[in-house]
């Protein structure tokens, strides 16, 4: 059962989740916080996963993810929002939150993304990713030393990576490319070290920019044309 803990400044939002979550299988919101109560509700329950608004009137929400990350088997974090001018995505993201997700998600795609996040998949879909590079122009042009730093990679580890960016586990990319979750585990470890960030979501967020997800659906289309 995956325990989740749900953080926002708005009851209704923190209800709707809740009934939401809880008719899935294999999910159980163990509890829901104003910002304030985070930390603490995180420390007492001890959730794998934690949605957290990242906008809230009596906290900020870009520190909690920090003060979460400190916490004894640290929960996975995943951003609410609107993206109506969430202009401190990408600051939350290098917070340690390990995606984010539209506060408008299908209930339906909500209850998987949860156990993709559980699982230690990136939480990104794509309509989201679409809104992150739209909000933030400098984040959708590729810089020269980022795409160098991509050209690094073995074509294992560009394999490996796009699917981190297509939000898989360890354990489906191993099933995927036929590997043991061990070894996608150490190249995913060697493709943060080399492209020089510190979590999955800016991993993705640098295969999107540098072009390999276009060029991915391209490669699918002309495998499914052929047939």
């Amino acid at each position: 059962m995956i325990r989740v803990v749900v953080v926002d400044d708005e009851a209704l939002v923190r209800s709707g989740f809740q009934m939401i979550l809880n008719a899935s299988d294999g999910i159980e919101v163990v509890a829901t916080a104003e910002g304030t109560q985070a930390t603490d509700v995180v420390r007492r329950e001890r959730p794998d996963v934690v949605l957290l608004d990242i906008r809230m009137p009596d906290v900020d929400g870009l520190t909690v993810p920090r003060q979460i990350q400190t916490l004894p088997a640290a929960p996975h974090v995943a951003m609410l929002t609107t993206f109506d001018t969430d202009e401190y995505i990408l600051t939350a993201l290098r917070s340690g939150a390990s995606g984010f997700l539209l506060k408008d998600t299908e209930p339906e795609q909500l209850a998987q993304l949860v156990h993709t996040l559980a699982a230690g998949g990136v939480v990104m879909s794509p309509k989201a990713s679409r809104a992150l590079l739209r909000s933030h122009p400098g984040a959708g042009a590729p810089q020269d030393a980022d795409v160098a730093r991509v050209g690094q990679l073995s074509d294992r580890e560009r394999d490996v990576l796009v699917l981190v960016a297509e939000g898989l586990s360890n354990a489906d990319i191993g099933t995927r490319i036929h590997l043991s979750a061990g070894t996608v585990k150490d190249h995913v470890s060697s493709i943060l070290t080399k492209l020089r960030v510190t979590s999955r979501v800016q991993a993705a967020l640098l295969a999107e920019r540098a072009g390999l997800l276009s060029h991915n659906q391209d490669d699918d289309a002309a495998r499914d044309n052929g047939r």
